[in-house]
């Protein structure tokens, strides 16, 4: 890489990705939602267009008008523009690392593909190899989420000599509950100065003592609530909808919409604790 490299750190939101009624993106809402994470939650790093933000039911050219969107609006506001870019198909990650390189973004991560699932570590790394060769100036992070792509490849195991195929590497997303494999992956990071970040906010505050160096999720400080609710994300898109004042849109199929009066209850049950502290 020829440019120094931000460690990402500290608090990460996964943004959400505005629809209209009709289920098409909303690109009109990203501006106030960037002066809402600053001003209200006080997050100036963000990860867009992965599982939060249904990127993975998002088209290649919607998941490029997002990012140009986020880099546009968070130019000067925003500390880090972190695109998630992986696809089921190499070309289309590909083509998504390329496109965000050209915008500007600070960095790419790339889950596993799920249908055709790579075989070994060896496979996985070189799917992110022949990713990140298309954006070769922007940091890399492999963001490891088994539940949702069903690879059950220890995270450790990948990381493992990447930083000689992968010269961009700066860590991993880690959306797991296998704190042996975080643990092993917080090691193995330290000597690189890798991030390693967490995604499992009912586990954050063991991954904090194994030395994590930050934490990725959308209501990191009302995940009780949303979890004793029936906590996914199209509740999660609702609540923030309620809580924001921004119109977030319904999620797209084969999600189905959060009933109003549900998002509205758990809304002003975040809204009453919010006061009391």
């Amino acid at each position: 890489m020829s440019r120094s490299v931000k460690k990402l750190t500290g608090l990460v939101a996964a943004t959400f990705t505005p629809l209209t009624a009709e289920g098409e993106i909303n690109l009109s809402v990203i501006g106030p939602y960037i002066d809402y994470l600053i001003e209200k939650q006080n997050v100036k790093s963000v990860f867009i267009n992965g599982t939060t933000g249904e990127g993975c039911s998002l088209t290649v050219d919607e998941r490029k008008q997002l990012a140009a969107a986020w880099c546009q609006h968070g130019k000067g506001k925003l500390e880090q523009v972190i695109v998630h870019v992986g696809c089921m198909s190499i070309k289309d990650s590909q083509e998504l690392a390329r496109h965000a390189a050209s915008i500007g973004a600070d960095g790419i991560a790339v889950i596993s593909p799920s249908y055709f699932k790579p075989i070994n570590a060896d496979a996985l790394r070189l799917f992110i190899k022949e990713v990140s060769a298309f954006a070769p100036d922007l940091p890399m992070y492999y963001y490891h989420i088994p539940s949702m792509t069903g690879v059950a490849l220890d995270a450790a195991d990948v990381l493992n000599g990447i930083e000689q195929m992968i010269p961009s590497f700066q860590g991993v997303k880690y959306t797991g509950t296998d704190l042996r494999d975080l643990g092993q992956c917080v090691c193995y990071s330290q000597s690189h100065n890798w991030s390693v970040m967490f995604g499992v906010d009912e586990q954050l505050l063991g991954a904090l003592v194994l030395g994590v160096h930050g934490a990725v999720g959308s209501f990191h400080f009302y995940y009780y609530y949303l979890c004793s609710a029936g906590f996914d994300v199209s509740v999660n898109k609702q609540v923030m909808s309620e809580v924001s004042g921004l119109a977030m849109g319904p999620p797209r199929l084969p999600l189905l919409p959060c009933p109003v009066s549900k998002a509205q209850a758990i809304a002003q049950k975040i809204k009453d604790f919010s006061q009391r502290h």
